[in-house]
Formats: structure tokens, C-alpha cells, sequence
């Protein structure tokens, strides 16, 4: 295994190219928006909320049916809506009619938080993804939107493909590869982990904050690659991730 891991290593070499990535570590983000007494998550209130508080923003994409890049978390609509389903078996133009549970906001597009963001803040885009689904439809419908955008952005996901399609197809946009330990992840033991870092190359990362530290962030920061992490929902993890990582992604009692 120690052969394996370090092979795997051997091929990937973390760019320290300071001037390209040098700003991610400048922010915290609130993670799915500035949301909570009565704002939705991923909704354009919660984003106006972040930028209002200065802070940067991490969002979700999830694909329609007519493959427009949508601002949701979930692959079911139950828990955030009351429609049931799966949000890709819905268009566009049907999920933006489609409010939040108790509330009169509605989903809403990518294209929708770019004209809200204007550069204001910097944005980390989470493209969903799992196994036999086609993200690279997501990758294309996110590169699309962000095709005339010109402020501070990265794209970043669980499924390193989605840093691997970036880097070859869309090389100026910043990629990142998402990283959790625990049983709800897909990078559970420690050579899923280096094969993911290995196949996606992404610019940064940013891992689950109750697994740090560990040896791969510390030796990835060591080398000069961004560490961000997830979430800080609470002072003690907000604390946490400032110790041992580059940046926050924070929501709630951690949002300082």
C-alpha cells in the first residue's frame, strides 16, 4: 500500500503557483449561502446575505432536465421544496417556478447568481455529482455560464472527473477536488484519496474539517496548495479550520 501511495504521489505534482490561487485563501465562504431565519439555503437571498456580509460563497449545481446549471443541493426536490422528485426530471423554466418550503423564494440558475455576484465576491461552485452519472453534461452547462464572467470563481466537486474535465477543457478556470473520510464519502480509505488527487490535479482542495489535520493536507500546504475546508458550523470547528487549513467554509455559529 505505502508502494502504491507513493507512486501515486511520484505522478502528481502540486503546482505552487501562488499568483493563480493566491486568492482563495483570502475569504471565508458561506457554505450554501448566508442562509437560516427563514432564508433557504442556495437561495438568491442567502448569496445576497454573503455578499452583504462580505464574505464569499460556496453553491451547489444540480442539472435540469434541459441541462441548465440550478442552484440546488439535493437530487430530490422533498426536503427544500414541497414538490417531490428528482430535480433533473424537471426544466428549467419549471424549477424557477418552484419556491422554497415556507418561504417566497424560488430556484434559481447559476446565470442568476452571476448577475447578482457581479465580482462583488469571490464563488466556489460545487458541481454535484455520483457514480454513473454524467457529470461531464454539469461540467459543460457551469462552463457555459461562466463563459463571460470575469470575477474571482472556482469550480470543485467530490468526483475528481469534474477537475479532470476543467483542466483539460476549460484550463482558466480554477478546479478543485472535495474530500471527506467518513462513512458518507467515496474517499474512505487512504488510496481512494491519492487516486482521487492523482486523476483530478485540481488547484486546491478542500476536505472535511473533522478530518484534520492529517498527513495528505499537511503535506499538501507544505508543497503550496490551497487547503480549504468544510464545514465550520460552530466556533470550535471555525477554529479548527483556521488552524489547520487555508480557508473556511462556514455556516451558521461559525460564520464569524
Amino acid at each position: 500500500m505505502r508502494s502504491l501511495l507513493s507512486r501515486l504521489d511520484r505522478y502528481f505534482a502540486p503546482p505552487p503557483a501562488p499568483g493563480r490561487v493566491g486568492w482563495l485563501s483570502e475569504w471565508t465562504y458561506a457554505h450554501r449561502g448566508l442562509h437560516g431565519n427563514g432564508v433557504p439555503e442556495n437561495s438568491l437571498a442567502a448569496y445576497a446575505g454573503a455578499v452583504e456580509r462580505g464574505m464569499g460563497i460556496e453553491c451547489d449545481i444540480q442539472r435540469s432536465r434541459d441541462n441548465a446549471a440550478m442552484l440546488v443541493h439535493d437530487w430530490e426536490l422533498d426536503r427544500l421544496t414541497g414538490v417531490t422528485g428528482p430535480t433533473a426530471s424537471y426544466s428549467a423554466d419549471e424549477l424557477a417556478q418552484i419556491a422554497f418550503l415556507d418561504s417566497e423564494h424560488k430556484l434559481a440558475q447559476l446565470a442568476d447568481l452571476l448577475a447578482l455576484v457581479d465580482g462583488k465576491v469571490p464563488l466556489l461552485i460545487e458541481i454535484k455529482s455520483r457514480r454513473r452519472y454524467d457529470v461531464e453534461e454539469s461540467c459543460i452547462a457551469v462552463r457555459d455560464s461562466l463563459k463571460n464572467y470575469r470575477g474571482a470563481h472556482a469550480v470543485m466537486s467530490f468526483d475528481p472527473r469534474v477537475s479532470r474535465w476543467f483542466r483539460r477543457n476549460s484550463p482558466q478556470t480554477l478546479h478543485g477536488l472535495v474530500i471527506r473520510e467518513d462513512e458518507k464519502g467515496m474517499t474512505q480509505k487512504a488510496w481512494q484519496r491519492h487516486f482521487a488527487l492523482w486523476l483530478a490535479r485540481p488547484d486546491f482542495v478542500a476536505y472535511h474539517v473533522m478530518a484534520l489535520p492529517n498527513p495528505m493536507t499537511c503535506g499538501l500546504r507544505k508543497a503550496g496548495m490551497p487547503i480549504l475546508t468544510w464545514t465550520a458550523d460552530s466556533a470550535e470547528l471555525l477554529a479548527r479550520a483556521q488552524i489547520h487549513a487555508d480557508a473556511p467554509i462556514a455556516e451558521g455559529p461559525g460564520v464569524p
